[in-house]
């Protein structure tokens, strides 16, 4: 053989089988590399092969070199095959490089849609552009198929197909026949002895199907599903005083079609115990009083775990008012199994006071950030102060832009004084269409809609537009709310409206009332729940007879004059200390608005104020009530204004009843309202069956209470109307959703009943 020209060749399809002949190949006596030269490229940069030889040109080359170059350039996971060839002294590195992928789709997918599925396929490293190689595709198979198990369809089958297309690229196509969901068959329980299986198995989500199955998925087999429902059933007896309570085994079988899951748990109950007594111990910063009167746990009661998990959550946010981020605090049970009895002592170490480094947002993709940290109340480099996190969440919680606010307190490494907090909110959509409608014998169907948006470009300003078409009102108005016009929280609200309406009848009659105005007003923050408004507004309104018009709009055009300039001044206030204001549990809203007619044709005051209150019966069922009055009179020895009348009846005040029907009466027969309003409602809600916690889909059960009286008209109980139902909200894609159906249980003759009513966008 000539030495002039030596060569040896490694083919290879994987790194491991490549090191293997590398050691059989033939030597190469070392020699000086003059050249280094790449072949086989189309998309791989040649400074990439450089990067990862293990040797430059000048450098001595050996066959323990070639071999590590040989594992280097596997390892980049590039190329399918490598050649090592030697021309005297230049060496030639020869590659394969593996195709591309150049798009991932899929078929036969109805349970996933695609984007969910490219992203999984994404996270385990296949995507469009990486390189393909076939084990690449067999993890690709395995997670679509996890992700089906997850679903309960362990019958799905993945087939990909592997089309290669010009420049070495190549198109997957995973093929899915998912086949029919995994339902679960049957649920036992065994070792309950105090309980029954029937009460047990109502604490837990998974079942094994109802008529609401379609919509919960209740029925499918989740082990994630599982765990949380072994949680609920150890919290079910821990409430309860069985303190020793345990889960000792859970059984699954899937049956040989993997159609059908049988699911066991095995349980020991235990004793039921008893509290004797509550002592504390360790430092509680000299307020041994004040945080004795967070303890929820009571003596003489069975063991409550909720009880001892609320009261040390209790003491280690009242030690964070203090900075104490890192506070510790251990509940010791003292347990006497001879009498059933056990004693509590909570023990506490504040530890180290703590300040907020770094403040984080995440999961904000439209939201800017600074609509979020506008509502903190605890700041960068400050001490950590809990309470101030806690109203910093809930203010967030409140702007109504999102499903989710979390808080997290995470450590700084290398700072033991410091902490990062971490929130994280899972947006909701805040750009709705909102949609009104009611059926009555009368009218038939009568629609209202109006489109806004309550986060324009993720600003946090609300700009809405109001278009309502109904037979007895035809509304366009535009407003717009900028809630942070000045850095220190001044809101600026702006309207803008054109309406046409008439109050209700059955006559046909023509006339109607013509509204135009402009209008501002600004919002003052007076503590962290307090809002002050005022502001002004230049209205001009004209009666438009016609026939059948009620005697009360001629006796007022007549005397005062058909078209009223007028410029109201208003001023208003709210409290909201609500845990949130989509979907509320607990907390209180008040709100109070007052408008005062001091120049122009119409003089005249007009109030309203509305109280509603939120109280968590349990974890799953809320009271809520409403109440609401309004009150207007005429100024300067005139009567109040016939078209500033409050109107009731309807979703928003009394259902069952035709909206905007109930009141006094004009001898034509149509609903004219009245300056006096009175409005009570009181709702329990409750997750709707077979929905488990979700609350996004709510029903509820109602009273409702309330009338509208004239000027001189006595507010009396006796003329109140009254109805009850039930009623069903969802959060939905468009707005909130809210369907009642009302029986009237107090009415007087002549009232226009209503009972089946739904609206998207009303509150109460």
């Amino acid at each position: 053989m000539k030495q002039q020209f030596k060569r040896f060749r490694v083919r290879t399809v994987a790194a491991v089988a490549a090191l293997a002949f590398a050691a059989n190949t033939w030597a190469v006596d070392p020699f000086t590399v003059r050249d280094i030269r790449v072949e086989g490229l189309q998309r791989v940069e040649p400074g990439t092969i450089f990067a990862s030889l293990p040797f430059r040109v000048g450098d001595q080359y050996n066959d323990d070199k070639g071999s590590a170059a040989i594992r280097a350039l596997f390892a980049l996971g590039l190329f399918k095959d490598v050649r090592l060839e030697v021309n005297g002294d230049v060496l030639v590195v020869v590659v394969e490089e593996r195709p591309t992928v150049a798009d991932v789709d899929f078929a036969g997918t109805r349970e996933f849609d695609k984007d969910t599925l490219k992203k999984a396929l994404r996270e385990i490293g296949l995507t469009e552009g990486r390189p393909y190689d076939q084990a690449l595709a067999d993890r690709a198979e395995q997670e679509l198929k996890r992700q089906y198990i997850n679903r309960s369809l362990y019958g799905a089958e993945v087939v990909t197909t592997v089309t290669p297309i010009e420049r070495n690229r190549v198109n997957l196509t995973f093929t899915v026949t998912e086949g029919e969901p995994t339902r679960i068959r049957d649920i036992h329980i065994v070792g309950n002895r105090v309980f029954s299986e029937k009460e047990l198995l109502g604490q837990m989500e998974l079942d094994t199907g109802g008529w609401l199955s379609w919509y919960t998925k209740s029925d499918r087999y989740s082990r994630t599903k599982l765990n949380a429902d072994l949680e609920t059933l150890k919290s079910y007896y821990l409430q309860r005083g069985f303190l020793e309570f345990r889960i000792d085994s859970t059984q699954v079988a899937i049956s040989p079609n993997k159609q059908d899951i049988s699911v066991t748990v095995n349980i020991t109950e235990g004793e039921r115990y008893v509290v004797t007594g509550v002592k504390l111990e360790g430092d509680y910063l000299g307020k041994e009083d004040e945080f004795k009167s967070l303890v929820k746990i009571r003596a003489g009661e069975p063991y409550n775990a909720d009880q001892v998990a609320e009261t040390t959550k209790a003491f280690t946010e009242y030690f964070g008012n203090f900075g104490f981020a890192f506070a510790q605090v251990e509940a010791r049970p003292e347990v006497d199994r001879a009498t059933n009895r056990v004693a509590f002592t909570l023990v506490a170490e504040p530890s180290r006071r703590a300040y907020v480094r770094r403040i984080n947002i995440a999961g904000n993709n439209r939201t800017r950030d600074e609509v979020i940290r506008r509502e903190f109340r605890q700041f960068e480099s400050s001490w950590y102060d809990a309470e101030k996190i806690k109203l910093s969440r809930d203010r967030i919680d409140r702007v109504g832009f999102f499903k989710e606010v979390n808080v997290e307190t995470s450590d700084v490494p290398g700072a033991p004084d410091q902490v990062d907090l971490n929130i994280t909110v899972e947006e909701r959509p805040t750009g709705s269409l909102q949609l009104g409608a009611g059926f009555s014998s009368a009218e038939k169907l009568a629609l209202s809609f109006s489109i806004k948006q309550e986060n324009v470009f993720g600003t946090g300003h609300y700009l809405g537009v109001e278009v309502n078409t109904s037979k007895y009102n035809r509304t366009l108005a535009f407003n717009s709310v900028d809630p942070y016009f000045t850095a220190d929280g001044i809101s600026r609200t702006v309207d803008l409206y054109y309406r046409t309406s008439r109050p209700y009848d059955e006559m046909g009659g023509n006339y109607q009332l013509v509204t135009a105005g402009v209008g501002t007003r600004f919002g003052i923050p007076f503590s962290e729940t307090d809002t002050v408004f005022f502001g002004g507004t230049l209205e001009r309104t004209e009666i438009e007879p016609g026939t059948n018009i009620p005697a009360a709009y001629l006796a007022y055009g007549e005397r005062f004059g058909y078209v009223s300039t007028s410029i109201p001044l208003s001023v208003g206030w709210t409290r909201d200390d609500r845990d949130s204001s989509v979907t509320p549990s607990r907390g209180r809203y008040q709100r109070f608005s007052g408008e005062w007619g001091v120049a122009g044709d119409a003089r005249y005051l007009r109030s309203n104020y509305q109280y509603q209150q939120y109280v968590p019966l349990n974890k799953q069922f809320t009271f809520a009530f409403n109440g609401e009055l309004g009150w207007g009179v005429g100024l300067q020895d005139r009567p109040y204004p016939v078209f500033k009348h409050f109107y009731s009846g309807g979703l928003g005040s009394v259902r069952g009843f035709e909206q905007g029907t109930l009141g006094p009466r004009d001898p034509t027969g149509s609903s004219i309202g009245g300056p006096r309003k009175v409005t009570l409602n009181a709702e329990v809600i409750t997750p709707f069956p077979g929905a488990g916690n979700d609350k996004s889909l709510r029903m509820f059960g109602f009273v409702d209470i309330g009338n509208v009286f004239g000027e001189h008209q006595k507010v009396s109980f006796s003329d109140m109307r009254a109805s009850a139902g039930v009623g069903l909200s969802w959060l939905s894609p468009i707005g909130p959703l809210r369907i009642a159906f009302a029986q009237p249980i107090r009415t007087k003759p002549g009232d226009k009943i209503q009972k089946m009513q739904f609206q998207i966008g009303t509150s109460f």
